[in-house]
């Protein structure tokens, strides 16, 4: 388990030039392994989706220089993923074909993303050996996966690819030929050693009839509610990597991607890397005459523009403008939580009647324990009333080791507390 997990922004891509690692990532590198980031994952715009420099969406930028920014990943002895879907594809590619997607399903205008069916012989053979050439190319420990697809349940698309084979069982809650797809990626990674992280949209799980086809799942963009977030995720599979968009979801400070994260064995992922400008909204795209983009990106630019000397975004999920105090309290609480997961660990997550307590829980408050060598006490509330939890044993507080054990503990509204047991 690698929760100090980072998406790092390499650059704005489409550009007038290619990206080209250089001192500035050496230096975000090593802050990263001082913040505690094990893992790293590149977006989009690692790979040339509209065909800017020769390539696509399945290879580099700059073979030479993602190569070399994944050996100064590896120098600081962290894990570098790379952005692969297995639904996406550039529409204007002239690789694409249309019978490869059903009918209208497509992100149209500036992202120019096709969804290809799981179920279209013909993009799987297009797409499964570009997407191992990919690990084969750049030596990473894994991909990325957002998966560009939409489940059975919506029930959006009623029309069928040309070339798409009705093979597999498709119930609202079991979609069956990407089961198959994810599957048949996920063992192609596992058989490298590799990690495999995806995305299935909002706060989705997969609905594979409980057949593990991820090591990470990465949840919250668009989700407009960080309590609904933690609510639909908290019994996923593990191991789940909550990102709570900073432009859809409004929360009360930064310490809360930690309140609704850490009690469910879940992680914030961290957004740096190279600040993110927003220029790519307006750079011209061959392909696409006179189409920009005209949403986050663009704002972000404006932003930019007015701030060139920061603070910076660093990720499409950061809020405009972005909180400053963000990484530090990743980091702070990184440590915290670093020692509560640690291997061999046993995790038990939304106690209720326990004789760890002196008394019943107050209501909207949660308890979850870790115990490894230590024994690890995690306390949530959730309401907008402060409460007071009474420990059977004394405790001491993560955050403050130099405090003397204690039996109660105050929590104030929308708060959370890491105890460790003295001597556990």
């Amino acid at each position: 388990y690698l929760p100090g997990q980072c998406v790092y922004n390499m650059g704005e891509y489409p550009s007038r030039t290619p990206w080209e690692p250089g001192d500035y990532d050496e230096q975000e590198l090593d802050r990263l392994k001082e913040h505690g980031i094990q893992l790293v994952h590149v977006m989009d715009e690692w790979n040339d989706r509209y065909g800017l420099f020769g390539g696509n969406k399945l290879t580099a930028v700059n073979p030479a220089g993602f190569r070399r920014f994944v050996a100064m990943v590896h120098a600081r002895g962290m894990k570098i993923l790379a952005y692969a879907s297995s639904g996406y594809f550039t529409a204007s590619d002239p690789d694409y074909r249309k019978e490869w997607s059903r009918p209208g399903d497509a992100l149209s205008g500036w992202w120019d993303l096709a969804r290809c069916s799981p179920a279209s012989p013909g993009w799987r053979a297009y797409f499964l050996p570009r997407m191992v050439q990919i690990l084969e190319d750049y030596q990473l420990d894994g991909l990325y996966n957002d998966w560009g697809y939409v489940p059975n349940r919506d029930k959006r698309i009623k029309e069928p690819a040309q070339d798409e084979m009705a093979v597999f069982r498709e119930t609202p809650e079991y979609d069956g030929a990407v089961t198959d797809l994810l599957y048949l990626i996920y063992s192609e990674v596992k058989r490298r050693g590799g990690i495999y992280k995806m995305h299935a949209d909002r706060a989705n799980e997969p609905r594979t009839g409980g057949l593990k086809v991820y090591d990470y799942l990465w949840v919250g963009e668009n989700v407009e509610n960080a309590d609904g977030l933690r609510k639909a995720t908290k019994n996923h599979t593990p191991y789940v990597v909550p990102c709570i968009q900073g432009t859809a979801a409004k929360v009360e400070g930064e310490s809360e991607h930690f309140l609704h994260s850490i009690p469910y064995m879940q992680f914030p992922l961290l957004q740096g890397g190279r600040p993110l400008t927003g220029e790519r909204a307006v750079i011209p795209i061959p392909r696409l005459p006179g189409v920009q983009e005209h949403g986050f990106y663009a704002e972000a630019w404006k932003y930019y523009q007015a701030h060139p000397n920061g603070p910076y975004i660093y990720g499409g999920w950061d809020p405009i403008p972005p909180n400053v105090e963000m990484r530090p309290a990743h980091a702070r609480w990184l440590k915290q939580y670093l020692p509560m997961v640690a291997d061999g660990t046993w995790a038990y997550l939304e106690i209720a009647d326990s004789d760890l307590f002196a008394a019943p829980l107050p209501e909207d408050v949660v308890a979850s324990a870790f115990a490894n060598r230590e024994l690890f006490l995690v306390l949530a509330n959730y309401g907008q009333s402060p409460q007071e939890v009474a420990t059977a044993d004394a405790y001491v507080s993560v955050d403050d080791a130099a405090a003397a054990p204690a039996r109660k503990w105050q929590l104030p509204k929308r708060s959370l507390r890491i105890l460790r047991m003295p001597g556990a």
